[in-house]
């Protein structure tokens, strides 16, 4: 049995999915379901046994403590945390406490547990840590990829909480033994995706005939990583990883987000045309850069494909195809979540979104 933190948001409810789907080791699915946290990612294991949903923080201690005295899982898996840089500029403090206090509170009751494993059990145990490319800050055009051992320049509040959490982990390696693990990904995109991040807020706001708001020049350059090649990865590190290390998780695609935005179309215009005929990309308007926005980030995966034999299955041209026709025959679950905290922020921060 493995406990999984977070795992009703985006990353964890896929990688639950994905987990179940791959072998029959239950799964402890902790999650406080905040805004970002839907339940019905994981409506598919309604009935399912394997699958122990506890509606809670990571920040409380006892409650950690007694899922992983009751089910004595081998491993936890941290996707648990608030990630969404606008958010983060918008309202910090929230990123503090989930990211950086709630994983402090998550590992002092994960330490306590394994101190009291013996034998293989504590052998064995393994505490793996999502993370982001974010905390490496922003590459110049002309700049290798981030690597394992690139410093840490956060450029966020997001990014500052990612990178203190992560230090934490560190810390809990060197300083009591905790065999952790920690990967830094690259953006992620596929099904379950809230639409405030780029790929599913172009998609749900072409549909609905509203503009599709694009930062600055549109330069800003990523690397794409199809949501299920992150999963593949994760179970690949929890099965070989050594304890101690940092993995880079990357899709290996680099595109700037106007290219981005230009291939969403462009898949609309084929897939689910406009009514009056004219192309999706006539939507696109050109707003104010992001405060801090980062220029680039790109990850060298390659130290995970040298040591664990793992890289991606899907290009990006695969992953966006799949993505793009989940949300067009997906309409229910993005009507579901356009309400609530999730609109409200939205409709602040983007405009009002409504599904087609």
């Amino acid at each position: 049995m493995i406990l999984v933190t977070g795992s009703a948001g985006f990353i964890g409810s896929n990688f639950v999915l994905d987990w179940l789907a791959q072998c029959d080791e239950p799964v402890i699915n902790l999650d406080n379901l905040t805004y970002a946290g839907n339940l019905k990612n994981l409506d598919s294991l309604q009935g399912d046994a394997r699958h122990i949903f506890v509606h809670g923080d990571i920040g409380d201690s006892a409650l950690v403590a007694d899922l992983l005295k009751r089910h004595a899982p081998r491993a936890v898996v941290n996707f648990a945390a608030e990630s969404h840089v606008d958010r983060s500029i918008h309202g910090p403090e929230d990123f503090i406490q989930t990211n950086i206090v709630g994983t402090f509170h998550l590992l002092e009751a994960v330490r306590g547990y394994w101190n009291m494993l013996t034998g293989e059990d504590k052998a064995n145990f393994r505490f793996l840590h999502v993370s982001t490319d974010e905390v490496y800050g922003s590459l110049a055009k002309d700049e290798p990829a981030f690597t394992e051992m690139h410093r840490y320049e956060p450029n966020s509040p997001y990014s500052a909480s990612k990178a203190a959490s992560d230090h934490l982990v560190r810390a809990y390696h060197h300083t009591y033994g905790l065999p952790v693990l920690t990967t830094n990904c690259s953006n992620n995109y596929g099904p379950f995706h809230f639409p405030e991040k780029l790929i599913p807020l172009m998609i749900v706001n072409a549909l609905a005939g509203k503009s599709l708001p694009v930062y600055g020049d549109g330069m800003q350059i990523r690397d794409w990583l199809y949501v299920k090649d992150h999963c593949s990865a994760i179970r690949r590190v929890l099965e070989a990883g050594q304890p101690g290390e940092v993995y880079n998780i990357g899709g290996w695609n680099e595109m700037p987000n106007i290219e981005i935005v230009k291939t969403v179309c462009a898949l609309l215009d084929e897939l689910r045309p406009r009514s009056d005929g004219k192309p999706y990309n006539e939507q696109v308007t050109y707003v104010a850069d992001r405060l801090g926005h980062d220029r680039r980030y790109a990850i060298d995966a390659s130290k995970i494909e040298r040591e664990l034999g793992w890289r991606p299955a899907e290009t990006f041209a695969t992953g966006i195809r799949k993505t793009v026709q989940w949300y067009l025959d997906n309409a229910d679950w993005v009507a579901n979540v356009q309400s609530g905290e999730y609109r409200d922020w939205v409709g602040k921060h983007y405009g009002e979104v409504t599904s087609a």
